[in-house]
């Protein structure tokens, strides 16, 4: 089989999908300025070598398949679960903040009493982040995390380390659920909660 050689643009579409793990063909569009759906789809199609895409509905999802992740040295290998939707939202928050240079997703943090593994973290205005997505899991284990969350804040030394306590994100589903995390996360010094709906 006679592969062709990748040309910039498409290289870095295989770079942002070891970044980011998963992406709908929406995402990659808008990140890439590819305006129409033909052309996004037929530069997708290019690619279809190195990637694989699941569909979703009427969306289509991509990521790196074994060709693609061998050319951009991804050892991490995606597998397809329930957990994509997951992905896919938290996406949508990296590109409602403008592609952070420090993004870094599943990030441990801990004050050696208190634990948490955060979705994502990144930097804006001088400002640490901390992103929660709010996909399939109960309210009961979202208000158990911010209890961390606010273990750690009580403890003060993310304060001392970083400045300030982070700004954290949550990103949800429904206006019922945004209404129960962020009388949740009252007493934490600043707390934003979104909708899928309202950023995409």
């Amino acid at each position: 089989m006679l592969i062709q050689p990748l040309n910039n643009r498409q290289e870095q579409i295989l770079l942002l999908l070891k970044k980011l793990d998963f992406m709908t063909r929406d995402q990659i569009r808008y990140y890439f300025s590819l305006k129409s759906i033909r052309n996004a789809n037929r530069v997708l199609k290019d690619m279809s070598d190195y990637l694989s895409v699941i569909r979703d509905g009427r969306r289509s999802i991509y990521y790196l398949n074994k060709l693609g992740r061998e050319y951009v040295d991804c050892e991490k290998v995606r597998k397809v679960s329930s957990n994509v939707q997951h992905t896919i939202m938290r996406n949508e928050l990296y590109l409602y903040y403008e592609y952070p240079s420090d993004w870094e997703n599943e990030i441990k943090v801990s004050d050696g009493l208190t634990t948490v593994v955060v979705d994502a973290m990144f930097t804006k205005l001088h400002t640490t982040h901390f992103v929660e997505v709010d996909n399939l899991q109960t309210m009961a284990e979202n208000r158990l995390k911010i209890e961390n969350y606010k273990a750690l804040h009580a403890n003060g030394a993310l304060e001392q380390q970083l400045g300030h306590f982070p700004t954290l994100v949550w990103l949800t589903t429904t206006e019922f659920r945004r209404l129960q995390l962020k009388k949740a996360c009252e007493g934490l010094p600043v707390a934003k909660v979104f909708t899928y709906d309202e950023i995409r």
